[in-house]
């Protein structure tokens, strides 16, 4: 295939259009960040709180179902695929995109318990057809396809800072290889995962000594029993749970589809309800409900101590509801929410004998993401890599594998059916 020239060039245009697409995917979410500063940071402050009251997330909800919902009725693409149905590359086009822009920026800023990687991946492919078309490049169904992937890893790459990942995920995605893959994958996973164990060290046995690359970073202590036991444990009970909430979010999106325009508000609704319970039993900010979850991760691994087994327990509760509520009615992706539920399940259980923070958190992250994403080659490296150490490596792999085939044994609930607008029907369903 490398010899062939037109395989060369696309592969050099490739390249050319991860500048501008990267620049564009980057510039989106400063855009994000910032708007999310500026309502859950800035105006709060403006306004002489410390952190948003108990009641900030409704009005916000309110605004986001609405939009949200017109773009659902009113633009090309529907605003994007349904988050419940997990990730994937779907058709590509470019037309979806202002509507994917518009949902994203309505939903993401505003409080939805749901990540960016989705609205990447629908606008990283859009762009790169875009682009083709301003240079007037040879548009087949081929270029189509090798573009809109190209385009969609380049963008999903400036939100995970990996290329790595970018490329693993559109892999999984996309189903290069079909059913075969996971079939092949999984036993290579999970055996390498134990397999690594006997290099890396066990308890108190340091292991067999083979070449490595470690640079002599300080390294958390050796795995032991305790660690990949209750990694098992927890990926099964996490996997299940996570699916229960995978499931929810299906159900909310059929709801959704009889009435979209008052049923998306009324989910939104209901999700910054539990925003604002959790903030009124626990005292905390609502902001640790609502948004991806990405800034409380990162919170929550620098100072574990500083929530209580209440708060744990309150977020764990409300956030997989509004999480629930989210994935079927707003617009966003699936992966920054269920990697901080899964890491709040590993500091409550991290008292757990022979367990610890560490291995807690780096297990729950990886079950809870690969039984939302069912991507579990794309979670390994993408906890891994989050992690910043090659000591949990294993458990990372156990847990992952684990949980997939947990989620995988389970009924998979209901889908969601097509939505076709009608003309007139935002008009007319919330008049009866």
């Amino acid at each position: 295939m490398l010899r062939r020239p037109e395989y060369r060039r696309a592969l050099v245009f490739c390249a050319l259009i991860g500048i501008p697409v990267s620049l564009v995917a980057f510039w989106f979410l400063v855009l994000l960040h910032e708007l999310e500063n500026l309502i859950w940071t800035d105006w709060p402050h403006d306004l002489g709180w410390t952190d948003p009251p108990w009641w900030w997330p409704v009005p916000l909800a309110l605004v986001s179902g609405v939009v949200v919902a017109l773009a659902v009725l009113r633009l090309p693409g529907r605003g994007g695929p349904v988050p419940a149905a997990g990730l994937h590359s779907g058709e590509t086009s470019k037309a979806p995109v202002p509507g994917v822009v518009f949902a994203a920026l309505a939903s993401l800023p505003l409080g939805a318990v749901l990540g960016p990687e989705a609205p990447l991946i629908a606008l990283g492919g859009g762009l790169a057809l875009v682009f083709r078309d301003l240079v007037r490049a040879p548009a087949t169904e081929a270029s189509t396809v090798l573009l809109g992937a190209a385009g969609a890893a380049a963008a999903i790459a400036a939100i995970f800072g990996s290329p790595l990942v970018a490329a693993v995920m559109l892999m999984e995605v996309a189903g290069v290889g079909g059913p075969q893959l996971f079939a092949v994958m999984l036993p290579a996973l999970l055996s390498s995962g134990i397999g690594a164990i006997v290099f890396t060290g066990f308890g108190h046995w340091t292991g067999l000594k083979t070449g490595s690359l470690n640079i002599g970073l300080p390294t958390p202590p050796l795995l032991d029993a305790g660690d990949v036991l209750w990694s098992a444990l927890m990926a099964v009970v996490i996997g299940a749970t996570v699916h229960g909430v995978m499931v929810g979010g299906r159900i909310a999106g059929r709801f959704v589809t009889e009435r979209p325009l008052c049923n998306t508000v009324l989910c939104a609704l209901a999700a910054a309800g539990c925003a604002a319970l959790y903030a009124v039993i626990t005292g905390r900010s609502p902001s640790e409900v609502s948004l991806s979850g990405q800034a409380a991760l990162a919170q929550l691994a620098g100072n574990p101590h500083a929530w209580s087994v209440g708060s744990l327990l309150a977020v764990l509760a409300f956030k997989g509801v509004a999480y629930a509520l989210c994935l079927g009615s707003l617009r966003g992706g699936p992966t920054f929410p269920s990697l901080f539920l899964g890491g709040a399940v590993g500091v409550l259980l991290a008292p757990l004998p022979g367990l610890g923070v560490v291995a807690g958190m780096a297990a729950g992250m990886a079950a809870s993401c690969a039984a939302a994403l069912r991507l579990p080659v794309s979670t390994v490296v993408l906890v891994v890599l989050m992690v910043g150490n090659s000591e949990t490596v294993p458990v990372i792999v156990l847990a992952a594998v684990v949980s997939f085939v947990t989620t995988e044994l389970l009924p998979q609930g209901p889908g969601i059916p097509a939505f076709r607008p009608r003309v007139g029907r935002a008009r007319r369903e919330c008049t009866g």
